[in-house]
């Protein structure tokens, strides 16, 4: 019993060690890394179980549309006011920011919580976990995952669009 106590102070000593004064939920990202591992360990029994084969390589193409995609499906995730629902339990709302997306805080509750509120408001961070389900959909059901990143670049690509034509009719003004 002693060694889970003394491997429990010891993370305090470096929690403390590390943040300082400020309170970094170091136990919530060791938690999410864990749920992250345990996820490419499930969709790798998944593939397995299906009989799914690694590809000998991914093709430009597939690493292309897989990175607009993941990019799309991050800041949908992260930013879009629409998809607030999913965020709200982590995050407070903060301000509107441009086109659509919303700025929000993570609050300091606990740190389970805390880490939970900064992935899911950062599409930085959520890209490691939209494009690892993307690249395990592509070697287990590549058909279905095409399709899906298809509509997410499209999606990506309008909203470029949509965004540079604004920009243009405002310049034309001005």
């Amino acid at each position: 019993m002693s060694v889970v106590k003394d491997v429990t102070e010891k993370a305090k000593q470096v929690q403390r060690d590390y943040a300082g004064e400020s309170d970094r939920p170091l136990a919530g990202y060791v938690g999410a890394m864990g749920v992250y591992g345990a996820l490419v360990g499930g969709l790798t029994l998944l593939g397995r179980a299906l009989g799914a084969r690694l590809p000998g390589r991914f093709g430009a193409g597939d690493t292309v549309l897989l990175g607009a995609a993941t990019f799309k499906a991050s800041r949908l995730l992260a930013k879009d006011a629409v998809t607030s629902p999913l965020r709200a339990p982590f995050t407070r709302y903060e301000e509107p920011a441009g086109e659509d997306e919303l700025n929000e805080s993570v609050p300091g509750k606990g740190h389970a919580e805390h880490a939970v509120g900064e992935l899911v408001s950062c599409p930085f961070c959520l890209n490691v976990w939209v494009g690892t389900g993307l690249a395990a959909g592509l070697v287990i059901a590549p058909r279905p995952t095409r399709l899906v990143a298809t509509v997410l670049t499209a999606v990506g690509v309008a909203d470029a669009l949509h965004l540079l034509y604004d920009a243009g009719k405002k310049l034309a003004a001005g």
